[in-house]
Formats: C-alpha cells, sequence, structure tokens
C-alpha cells in the first residue's frame, strides 16, 4: 500500500464509517483504502471490523474439520499446484474408510463440521460422494457436511444436497471475466463458475465463494468486482487469503499476495457483510506467522485445520509451503486453542452456521 495525500488521510475514518453505515463501497473509497499506509485508519478499520463480528458471535471462532480427500484434477487452473498437467504432483485418493476415521478422529476432537475438498476428480462420481454423505451424516447427526469440489451441474449439487450436505465452498476466484480467462484455460469459462454458485443458492445450501488476494492481473477495478459480486450474491462464507505461487506452475515467478491487503480486505468484507462467517486461511498463517492471529483480530471468525492422514497432506501442494503439513490432529487443535486464546478469542465445539 502505497502512501497518500495528507488531505486524503483525514477523510479516511470517514469513508470507513460511511462504507459501515452503507454496507456498502465504491471503486474510489477502495482506491483509497488500498493506497493508505496510515497505521491509525488501518487500525480503525480492523477495530470496526471485530466490534461487528463481536456484536454478532462474541468471540467465539468456529473450527471446521478440512480433510483433502484427493489431489486427482481434470482441470488446469494455471495458478494451481494439483493442476492436471504437473506430472510432478504425487497423486493419491483416500479411501471411504480412511475419510470416515479423519471423521471419527475430528469428532473426538470437538469438531463439528467436516469439509470434504478435493479437485475435481471423475473417479468420485455422484453416486460415490453421496454415499460418502450419508455415512457421514448417519454416523455423526448432530455435523455439518461441508463439501469443496468444484463446478458441478445443477443436478448433481441437488443431489448432493437431497443426500445431506449442507454447505458447499466454491470460490468464485474473480468476479471480473476478463481476470478470470487469465487465470484459468480456455476450456474453464467465468459463466459457468457463477452460474454454479446462484444454483447452490437456489438450492438451499449455505453457500462459501471467495477469492485469492495478490492475484496475477488483480487490480483495484476486478477487487471491487469481487466485493460488489459478494454483496449481491450474499453467501453465508467467504474464503479469501494471498496469493502463493506453485513452483510448479506457470505463475511460478510471480509476486505473491500480502498479509497486510488481505487483512485490509478482510474488514472490509466483515463490514461489508456483518453475519457472514470469514476464514482465518491457511495461506495467512502460511505468510506470516501470526497471519491466523491476525485475520481474527480483523474480523475473521473461523479456521480450518487439517484432518487429513499425515501421509497425504504434503501431497495437495496448491501453493508452496503450506503450513500444518507434520502435526498430528491432536496437535494442531491443541495449538490451534492456545493461539486462539491468546488474542482473546475462543474455539467452540459446534457446527458454527451463519447468523442469518
Amino acid at each position: 500500500m502505497a502512501q497518500v495525500p495528507e488531505r486524503c488521510m483525514q477523510m479516511l475514518k470517514q469513508i470507513i464509517t460511511e462504507i459501515e453505515n452503507r454496507q456498502n463501497i465504491t471503486r474510489d473509497q477502495l482506491a483509497l483504502l488500498l493506497e493508505t499506509t496510515d497505521t491509525g485508519d488501518i487500525a480503525f478499520l480492523h477495530e470496526r471490523a471485530r466490534k461487528t463480528a463481536d456484536a454478532i458471535y462474541g468471540k467465539q471462532v468456529f473450527i471446521r474439520g478440512l480433510i483433502e480427500f484427493t489431489n486427482y484434477c481434470k482441470n488446469d487452473c494455471i495458478y494451481c499446484g494439483i493442476r492436471k498437467s504437473n506430472r510432478k504432483a504425487e497423486r493419491y485418493r483416500l479411501t471411504e474408510e480412511e475419510i470416515l476415521s479423519c471423521c471419527a478422529n475430528g469428532y473426538e476432537l470437538g469438531f463439528r463440521t467436516f469439509v470434504l475438498q478435493g479437485g475435481e476428480d471423475p473417479y468420485f462420481t455422484d453416486d460415490k460422494i453421496c454415499a460418502l454423505i450419508r455415512q457421514i451424516k448417519a454416523q455423526y447427526p448432530d455435523c455439518a457436511v461441508t463439501l469443496s469440489i468444484g463446478e458441478k451441474e445443477h443436478d448433481s449439487y441437488q443431489a448432493f444436497f437431497d443426500a445431506g450436505a449442507d454447505r458447499y465452498l466454491l470460490r468464485h476466484e474473480t468476479a471480473d471475466e476478463a481476470h478470470y480467462g487469465k487465470l484459468h484455460p480456455a476450456e474453464m469459462f467465468w459463466k459457468h463458475r457463477m452460474d454454479c454458485l446462484w444454483d447452490l443458492k437456489e438450492i438451499g445450501y449455505q453457500v462459501g465463494c471467495g477469492f485469492m488476494v495478490g492475484s496475477p492481473e488483480q487490480t483495484v477495478d476486478t477487487l471491487y468486482e469481487d466485493l460488489q459480486f459478494i454483496r449481491k450474491l450474499q453467501p453465508h462464507m467467504v474464503g479469501i487469503g494471498p496469493f502463493i505461487p506453485h513452483h510448479d506452475t506457470c505463475f511460478a515467478e510471480k509476486s505473491a499476495g500480502s498479509v497486510e491487503e488481505t487483512l485490509f480486505l478482510l474488514s472490509v468484507i466483515r463490514i461489508l457483510l456483518p453475519t457472514v462467517l470469514l476464514p482465518a486461511t491457511t495461506a495467512l498463517g502460511t505468510m506470516d506467522p501470526q497471519g491466523r492471529e491476525k485475520g481474527l483480530l480483523a474480523g475473521a471468525n473461523v479456521v480450518m485445520p487439517n484432518l487429513s492422514p499425515l501421509k497425504t497432506r504434503k501431497q495437495y501442494d496448491l501453493y508452496d509451503n503450506k503450513i500444518c503439513t507434520g502435526e498430528e490432529a491432536a496437535e494442531c487443535r491443541e495449538c490451534l486453542d492456545k493461539r486462539i486464546e491468546s488474542v482473546g478469542y475462543q474455539l467452540v465445539n459446534e457446527r458454527g452456521d451463519a447468523v442469518l
């Protein structure tokens, strides 16, 4: 973020208050805020976001158990380490028994949401996914099942929902069609990604969208489009984290996104959508050892530690230097409890649904 003129700096607290009152932001307001380096204004923004979250959710932080069950993917997203053309990726699939074992371990540790995340792997047909959902819901009826398995057709989403899935996470990546084309191959279509999100909302899922902060070719204009799309969609969850390049992609030499800009956008999103669930992402913790704690202090209220088997965690390699690939789930939970308590918050053993 660059220095702004003194006259602009005097306006920034007023702009933040106006955004809060209107629950909307203009392109010019976003540009001014992104340029500021004034620590007082930045602290004011984070404080307003934190107070907004605390007024609704108190000091509770919700925990999601992430189960990365396949790193096979039919897509070739330019930024992603598990893109289909990466021949160096060590591919794996978890068995049904392994997935259920992850759930059992997580349940014992207090997790009440399981997130099944994977590449778009044709091996896992709709029938297989539905069977998994039914198994998990039968064994853990007090838990939420979240899917994060990419773009599907309406009938598939409906089948998963009917089988018992509660939530679906699908990052839109960018609300700007031209920008989308710079991050994805020609056979992937921005409109289909957007249609998927609207389908998920229409079916009745708790829906999550999101984007990478600092992705190649991202601008103030594309970020403004992201924020306006999020306002229109009104998702239950928004997942954002800094772009981190992967060494086996075309973006290997691109600069990473910044922690500071991610924290800024977390606060803006919290103010725009007061009840939204906002994760302090693993990518934040990868870029900054205190990243997740800083995320909570900027308005986030969700963390998503890994329940996947240790043997496969390093293989789910979306970006470089991902943290927590060598910790047992119990160790990770204990560590997170202490970290979150250190900034005045508390992990809770609940499903953690969005307040509507």
